[in-house]
């Protein structure tokens, strides 16, 4: 009689846990796609020439910070090269 309630109250957390890191797993994905996007429409539209400054490098470096941290990521790289520290 225990077994079973046991296994589906198991069956159930395991199934929410799931539910919770898939829901987040795309969160990142999505946010991943984005900073990358951003970064390339920075290069795209020449937005660091109005600093006076090259493009950006589009390399494993850059494309690591913008997919890990989005946005955030995107004006981390845009700062570090504003300020001449080469990724």
């Amino acid at each position: 009689m225990l077994g079973p309630i046991i296994g589906i109250l198991l069956a159930l957390l395991i199934a929410l846990l799931l539910f919770y890191f898939v829901r987040k797993g795309i969160a990142l994905v999505i946010n991943a796609i984005i900073g990358v996007v951003v970064l390339y429409l920075i290069n795209l539209f020449n937005v660091m020439s109005l600093f006076g400054q090259p493009d950006i490098p589009i390399d494993i470096i850059t494309v690591l910070i913008c997919a890990l941290g989005g946005i955030v990521g995107v004006v981390i790289v845009v700062i570090l090269h504003l300020m001449g520290v080469p990724l």
